[in-house]
């Protein structure tokens, strides 16, 4: 504001330099003309008197030459010399009346000429004034005039007054002006700053966060340059807000997946711990009794060692599984080569038929087999995770169809069976970690809750995708594995 008021002062102050140096040139000019206009008139009537004084026998005098005509007030006339010696006179016609000049007006006058014809000069109790001087052409008598600059030095002092009253009102006017408009135009700014001083406040180490603070849209026009900073605010603030959203949901789901892995493994280790106990108090029991080989120790200490094995490769399988899925996450454990799904179909039906003889099993393939680039193990695992999830959520006798087909630079793959559906409060988090549809995990409805997170995680690596499809009386698993993985993955 300081600048702005500054440049204009200055540009206002030279403004006014030269409009007064060009206004005082003009009037300075104008006077001049009406000096030598009454130079001329005055020199005329000199030449006219000038006899008429000779044949009176008296001297010609200034007074002489005005008096009976019409000059104007502050006209000064002063005449000497000639062939008659004529002494100098000089009078100041003030209110029509002649008044003689003092010698020292006179010579005042005199030196101010100095062989000029047009000079300013100071005369005592007169003032400034603009002369002229010239000599007549009969009598050679020396004749000079001249007006008063009062005018114009008021005239200038008048103009200096009002261009500094108006110079001094736009200035104020300007400063408040400024004020106002920077006040308005930074406004935006303010609340820009309000808005990111709540956010500094809010907690966001601890709890759920969200931040909701965003400057008002009134204040965030990109249209204008301070808006523009209020728009790009709550552009991070919403990139900010999602983040520590999705962080939030990744640690909520880092911390169901803890507790679900608690939760498999302390079965296992607790089963593991129980058998063992057993068998040894049995081994106990033996020995205090003196019975080494008791056929009835022998017999609980084989069954608890049974169901510690069992138990030991349920929990072996857990941590593989686990394993897999952290290597999957890391982009290890692929190992790429031609795979056959067709073939991997077939294996998987065969596969699965003597497990569950209960339910009834399709295998649809075309008659040219559809070979991808991927890891044979992995899918040969998606294959059979799929197959196993139906086949465990679905009740005895429910039809289970594997369809093979080729989809343009995509292999198909797709488990369909007419069962009861999937509930819709477990599809949002149906490829989830530990999900599982039975939410008391009894070991007859399922096993760990990883297989499809398994699927999802071998599909990502391969560069495909899976969608789900269900309703009561159809459900449709479809995956779709790119032909090539390395140019889908330069096509993503």
């Amino acid at each position: 504001m300081a600048a702005v008021i500054g440049f204009v002062s200055l540009i206002l102050i030279v403004v006014a330099l030269i409009t007064s140096a060009t206004l005082g040139t003009t009037l300075e000019n104008q006077l001049d003309q009406k000096v030598l206009a009454n130079l001329s008139r005055l020199e005329s009537l000199t030449d006219q008197r000038a006899p008429l004084a000779k044949i009176t026998g008296t001297d010609l005098t200034a007074e002489m030459v005005v008096d009976g005509i019409s000059s104007g007030d502050g006209v000064v006339l002063a005449i000497a010399g000639g062939q008659d010696s004529t002494p100098p006179s000089g009078v100041i016609v003030q209110q029509g009346l002649p008044t003689d000049l003092t010698d020292t007006q006179l010579r005042q006058i005199d030196q101010a000429l100095d062989d000029a014809r047009l000079v300013t000069a100071t005369i005592d109790d007169l003032g400034s004034y603009r002369l002229a001087a010239t000599q007549t052409q009969h009598g050679g008598i020396t004749v000079v005039t001249g007006l008063p600059r009062d005018e114009i030095q008021n005239t200038l002092a008048r103009l200096f007054t009002v261009i500094a009253m108006a110079t001094l009102g736009g200035l104020i006017l300007l400063a408040l002006t400024t004020a106002i408009t920077i006040r308005v135009g930074l406004r935006p700014l303010r609340a820009v700053a309000a808005t990111a001083t709540r956010v500094a406040n809010q907690p966001l180490d601890r709890g759920e966060v969200s931040i909701t603070e965003r400057v008002p849209a009134t204040e965030a026009d990109p249209r204008t340059e301070t808006g523009l900073v209020g728009a790009a605010l709550n552009t991070l603030l919403d990139h900010v807000d999602s983040s520590l959203s999705a962080r939030q949901q990744n640690e909520e789901r880092m911390r169901r997946f803890v507790a679900d892995a608690s939760h498999e493994l302390r079965t296992p280790l607790a089963s593991i711990r129980g058998y063992s106990e057993l068998s040894l108090k049995a081994l106990e029991k033996a020995e205090q009794a003196g019975i080494t080989t008791a056929p009835a120790t022998m017999e609980s200490t084989g069954s608890a060692l049974e169901r510690i094995q069992a138990q030991s490769l349920r929990m072996t399988r857990l941590v593989e599984d686990l394993l897999l899925l952290a290597r999957l996450d890391e982009g290890r454990e692929l190992v790429y080569g031609t795979v056959d799904l067709t073939q991997l179909a077939v294996e998987g039906v065969a596969d699965a038929r003597p497990i569950a003889p209960d339910h009834a099993w399709e295998l649809e393939v075309p008659e040219e087999p559809v070979t991808v680039v991927g890891d044979t193990g992995r899918l040969h695992q998606v294959v059979t995770n799929l197959l196993a999830n139906a086949r465990t959520h679905t009740p005895a006798g429910t039809r289970i169809t594997l369809t093979v087909a080729r989809d343009g630079d995509n292999g198909i793959l797709r488990v369909h069976d007419d069962g009861p559906g999937i509930d819709p409060a477990v599809r949002e988090e149906l490829f989830a970690r530990f999900a599982r549809g039975d939410s008391s995990r009894a070991r007859q409805t399922g096993g760990t809750g990883l297989g499809l997170a398994i699927v999802k995680a071998i599909i990502d690596g391969h560069h495909g995708e899976i969608l789900v499809d269900s309703e009561p009386g159809s459900t449709t698993f479809t995956v779709r594995i790119p032909v090539n993985p390395a140019s889908a993955h330069e096509t993503d």
